[in-house]
């Protein structure tokens, strides 16, 4: 019909919809010369990239009305850009302490890692260096400072053993419960091996995962389509066990749950019978993986990393777990992956002797 839209919208669409109007009101919060930044580096960025950036570029305008004497009596409404040039390297580098721990406006107090710190730092950067390019200043002293050093992290995933522990304990975990606690597992059971199946057997993201709607899975082909970062759409493919999880919650749970309005489409429901949110999906993993594995703090993007060390070492090919976790980058994939294998490395511990026998 001529002229008829679907008011009907996708996850993806509604959540892009919802962190443009967020960040609407974080701008507002900002030095009016901001907006032509954000407004630049939005055909490059996601709406949940520009807020993330607001929100520590307000930190860094925060910083200087409580701690620099020019600017104490200053409201974010005063800045100019002029007011960027005016700021000494030294004035960066007591930023980048200050972000160590701080309180918010709220009053909370606020730590940083090395990866806060670098991601705030960058940001800054970032915004500095739109307005040197574009020659509306002509000082940039972010470039004066060092950046945090990141320092390597052991990867933290589920061994082999975990792995089928894990599964196991979602399938029979609540085999000795009883009354509301045994109805709530009975309810659930299907659908969260269905989730952690995924998860572990496709390597998604947790954010992929939740957006996925019930014409996402393809059975003929046994793949689902995702909405990757920055709004491509890719096809992963399951194997067999994903394939049996995913039938049994869909021929089950899912068929015998009636969604409300606006969450029809969707492919996991919560027990309000609404689209599940990464949060939930979250502090659902952590529950299971407590009981399993109390010693390893395993989230989403753990079985993540344990489906991706998997792959690398089935298959040895690098850019072929690039390509299925999305990573635009192979670099970050060989960093993460391309490791020396642990049971490689365990062959040191008794390969020199310290002592003849």
């Amino acid at each position: 019909m001529a002229g008829f839209t679907s008011n009907t919208k996708t996850y993806h669409e509604q959540l892009s919809i919802d962190y443009t109007l967020r960040l609407r009101e974080i701008l507002k919060t900002l030095p009016p010369f901001a907006r032509d930044y954000f407004r630049a580096m939005e055909p490059q960025t996601s709406a949940k990239t520009r807020i993330s950036y607001a929100y520590d570029i307000r930190v860094f305008f925060h910083f200087l009305m409580e701690n620099n004497p020019v600017y104490r009596n200053y409201s974010m409404s005063q800045f100019t850009v002029q007011d960027l040039e005016r700021i000494e390297p030294v004035d960066i580098e007591e930023y980048q302490e200050y972000l160590k721990v701080y309180q918010n406006p709220e009053e909370k107090q606020i730590t940083n890692t090395e990866k806060g710190l670098s991601r705030k730092m960058s940001a800054l950067r970032s915004f500095y260096g739109y307005f040197f390019k574009h020659q509306i200043i002509t000082k940039n002293p972010t470039l004066l400072v060092d950046m945090p050093k990141l320092h390597d992290k052991a990867i933290i995933r589920l061994d082999t053993d975990e792995v089928a522990t894990l599964l196991d304990y979602i399938e029979h975990g609540g085999d000795h419960l009883s009354g509301q606690r045994k109805v709530y597992y009975e309810k659930t059971k299907n659908r969260d091996l269905a989730i952690i199946t995924l998860l572990l057997g496709t390597g998604i993201r947790v954010s992929e995962c939740v957006g996925l709607d019930l014409s996402d899975v393809d059975f003929k082909n046994n793949g689902v389509k995702v909405t990757r970062k920055g709004g491509n759409e890719m096809v992963v493919y399951f194997g067999e066990e994903v394939e049996d999880a995913l039938k049994m919650y869909l021929y089950t749970t899912r068929k015998t749950t009636t969604p409300l309005p606006g969450h029809e489409n969707a492919l996991f429901l919560s027990t309000q019978r609404r689209r599940m949110g990464v949060q939930a999906v979250e502090n659902m993993v952590k529950k299971y993986a407590r009981e399993v594995t109390p010693h390893k703090k395993i989230t989403p993007h753990k079985l993540r990393s344990t489906y991706g060390t998997n792959l690398y070492k089935e298959t040895g090919d690098i850019y072929l777990v690039a390509d299925v976790l999305g990573h635009k980058d192979v670099n970050t994939t060989r960093k993460h992956y391309a490791a020396i294998d642990e049971n490689r490395r365990r062959l040191a511990a008794g390969a020199v002797k310290l002592r003849n026998p």
